[in-house]
C-alpha cells in the first residue's frame, strides 16, 4: 500500500505546547503554567442565556455569517471603543473560535507558493496553517531588545516579491508584548509599500495593562487591507464555547465566507447566544478578571526576577516570557528538567519560533497561591544547578 498520509500533513510538527500538556496528565502534584486558558469560569449570565436558548430549542444552524444580533453588537462595540466601523451585514463573520478564523483568513488570501510573513515568537498554529494553505511561512523575529515588538526594519529584511501577507498577534502569545500606535505606523508603512494583506490576531485585546489596545485596522490606510481576528475565549473565559469573529472589507470577508461555508457552515448556535450575553452583561466579571491578571502578573514577574530569571514586564495577555540564558541550560532542557524535578510545567520558548529560544512561556492564568509555589520551586531548581552563567541584564520594569 502506498503511503496514505499526505506529505504536507506528515511534515507538520505536532504542537510543542500539547507535548508538555500531555506529560502533565501523567504526573501528580504538578503546577501547570503551560496551557493558555483562563482559570475563571464563563460569566454566569452567558451560561444562563445558553441554557434558556437550549430550553427554547435554539439548536439549529444560524446564518453562515452568524447571528445578526451578535454581529451588530460586535460592530457597535468596535465603533464605540475604537472608532473602527464595520458593516455587520457584509464585513463580519462569526467563526468557530479565532483558530478557524485564522485558517479561513489565510486560505482566503494565499495561493500556492505565496510567502506569508509571520511575526515570531508566535502562537504555534500560524506557520502550519500557512503551509496547509499551500503558502510558505517566512518568520520575522521580534527580538528581546525591542521588547518583542515587531521592528519594521527586520520586517523589511524578510519581504520579497513573493510576499503576500503578514500575520501579527498583539498583545502577543507567548511574550505578552504589545504594539503602540507609533509601532504599528512603522509596520503599516511596510505593509502598504509592498501591497501586503495584514492578518491581525487580537484575541488578547481586552487583556492590556497600562496602555489601551490599538487595533491594527485603525492605523493609516490599513483598514482596507486588514483582516482582524478576535473572539471570546480569553476575555470572557469561553475557550470551550468556540466562538470568534473575523472583520474585513467585503472582498476579503466574502472570500473567507466561501471557505467558512464549506468547512464549518456556522459557529455553534448556543455559543453565539452565550457570546452575545457576555457582551451585553459581563463587563463587571471581565473587569474583575483583568484586575486579577494584572496583580498576578506583577507578583509572578517580580518573583521570576528574584529567582534569577530575567523577565520583562508583559504589557498584555497572561504570559510571562523569562530568559533562561543565565542558567546555562537551553529552554527545552530547563523545561524538561523543571517538570521532572520540581513538577512545574512551562513551555520552551523555541516552540514559538525565532526569537523564542532561551526563553520560557509561563501562563499566569492560575491562582496566586500556585504562582507563589511555582516561583519557590523554580528558585529551588535554579539553586540546584551546579554552575550558572553570568546573570542576565535586569529587565524588570516598575509594575503598571
Amino acid at each position: 500500500m502506498r503511503d496514505p498520509v499526505s506529505g504536507v500533513a506528515r511534515a507538520i510538527p505536532p504542537s510543542g505546547i500539547r507535548r508538555f500538556f500531555d506529560l502533565v496528565q501523567t504526573m501528580d502534584d504538578v503546577i501547570s503554567l503551560g496551557v493558555g486558558e483562563p482559570d475563571f469560569s464563563t460569566p454566569w449570565k452567558a451560561i444562563d442565556a445558553c441554557m434558556v436558548a437550549l430550553e427554547q430549542g435554539q439548536t439549529s444552524y444560524t446564518s453562515n455569517r452568524g447571528m445578526p444580533a451578535l454581529r451588530e453588537r460586535i460592530t457597535d462595540d468596535l465603533a464605540r471603543h475604537f472608532g473602527l466601523c464595520y458593516d455587520p451585514e457584509s464585513e463580519v463573520i462569526i467563526t468557530t473560535g479565532v483558530s478557524e478564523g485564522l485558517d479561513i483568513a489565510i486560505r482566503a488570501v494565499t495561493d500556492p507558493g505565496d510567502e506569508v510573513l509571520v511575526a515570531q515568537p508566535s502562537y504555534v498554529s500560524y506557520a502550519p496553517c500557512v503551509t496547509l494553505a499551500g503558502g510558505v511561512p517566512v518568520p520575522v523575529p521580534c527580538l528581546e531588545r525591542d521588547r518583542f515588538r515587531l521592528n519594521p526594519d527586520l520586517l523589511m529584511e524578510r519581504v520579497t516579491p513573493r510576499s503576500k501577507a503578514l500575520i501579527i498577534n498583539f498583545p502577543n502569545n507567548p511574550t505578552g508584548a504589545i504594539m503602540t500606535a507609533s509601532d504599528l505606523k512603522g509596520v503599516a508603512d511596510v505593509v502598504e509599500d509592498h501591497d501586503l494583506v495584514l492578518l491581525s490576531d487580537e484575541v488578547y485585546s481586552e487583556l492590556s495593562y497600562g496602555q489601551a489596545h490599538v487595533p491594527s485596522a485603525t492605523i493609516g490606510a490599513l483598514r482596507e487591507r486588514t483582516i482582524t481576528l478576535n473572539g471570546f475565549s480569553k476575555a470572557y473565559a469561553m475557550t470551550g464555547w468556540r466562538v470568534g469573529y473575523l472583520c474585513a472589507p467585503p472582498e476579503l470577508a466574502d472570500a473567507a465566507l466561501k471557505i467558512h461555508q464549506y468547512v464549518m457552515l456556522c459557529a455553534p448556535h448556543m455559543g453565539q447566544v452565550a457570546a452575545l450575553a457576555a457582551l451585553r452583561s459581563a463587563q463587571a466579571e471581565k473587569d474583575a478578571m483583568i484586575a486579577a491578571y494584572r496583580l498576578r502578573r506583577n507578583l509572578f514577574v517580580e518573583g521570576l526576577n528574584r529567582a534569577g530569571l530575567a523577565c520583562h514586564m508583559p504589557e498584555g495577555a497572561f504570559y510571562a516570557f523569562p530568559s533562561v540564558a543565565s542558567t546555562g541550560l537551553s529552554d527545552v532542557e530547563f523545561a524538561e528538567r523543571l517538570l521532572a524535578e520540581e513538577h512545574v510545567a512551562v513551555v520552551p520558548g523555541s516552540v514559538f519560533g525565532e526569537g523564542g529560544a532561551d526563553h520560557l512561556r509561563c501562563a499566569y492564568a492560575v491562582s496566586r497561591e500556585d504562582l507563589a509555589e511555582a516561583v519557590r520551586r523554580i528558585e529551588r531548581f535554579i539553586g540546584s544547578l551546579p554552575e550558572r552563567a553570568a546573570p542576565a541584564a535586569e529587565l524588570r520594569q516598575p509594575a503598571a
